[in-house]
């Protein structure tokens, strides 16, 4: 009986402790350039981060798209505001910029503290259309990843997953800034093996 009750003891701790693996990867390191440096502009919007279904109206993964447009906003408004100002006195010539969540899974504070790694890890994709507005060109597609593992999710109570989105929205401001004085690409946030 005694090695009854240690098997299932056992097989409940690893069950808690494996937690279920994220299906949300991505395998490229790296965006490639954009067709054209961004200071090629003289206007710059940038629309609300979208999410389609079936993530769009799930709780959690809204909340999470809060978090990262408020944390986008914080990075890269006052930038474009000052792109803006830059090209106030050229002819117009608008980027904009529309970002999209194309894969989530988000794992909130309350689920971890409930579930620890049971839960499993919480994942984002995030892609952007930079777009001539005028002529409808695309002049870039990059693309985001960022992951918080379940056993760091589980240790911190979910603030490794709620700075997996301060992350995902500073890889695309840092896209945007360092594609400004020249077309360079950028990290995804997938890690070189």
């Amino acid at each position: 009986m005694k090695s009854i009750i240690k098997a299932v003891f056992l097989l409940l701790t690893l069950a808690l402790f494996s937690g279920c693996a994220t299906k949300i990867h991505l395998d490229a390191t790296n965006n490639p350039p954009p067709t054209e440096a961004f200071n090629q502009f003289t206007h710059f919007e940038i629309l609300p981060i979208g999410m389609a279904a079936p993530y769009a109206g799930q709780y959690a993964n809204e909340r999470a798209r809060a978090k990262i447009q408020e944390n986008l906003d914080l990075n890269i408004n006052a930038v474009i505001q000052g792109w803006n100002s830059a090209g106030a006195d050229k002819p117009v010539r608008t980027l904009l910029i529309k970002p999209r969540i194309v894969d989530i899974k988000f794992i909130s504070g309350g689920l971890r503290f409930v579930a620890g790694t049971i839960s499993g890890s919480s994942a984002v994709i995030l892609k952007a259309d930079i777009i001539d507005k005028e002529t409808g060109k695309i002049i870039g597609r990059p693309i985001f990843y960022a992951k918080a593992s379940a056993m760091g999710g589980a240790w911190t109570l979910g603030a490794t997953d709620n700075i997996m989105l301060v992350r995902i929205a500073t890889r695309l401001s840092d896209y945007l800034k360092a594609n400004y004085p020249a077309a360079v690409g950028g990290i995804t946030g997938v890690d070189a093996k």
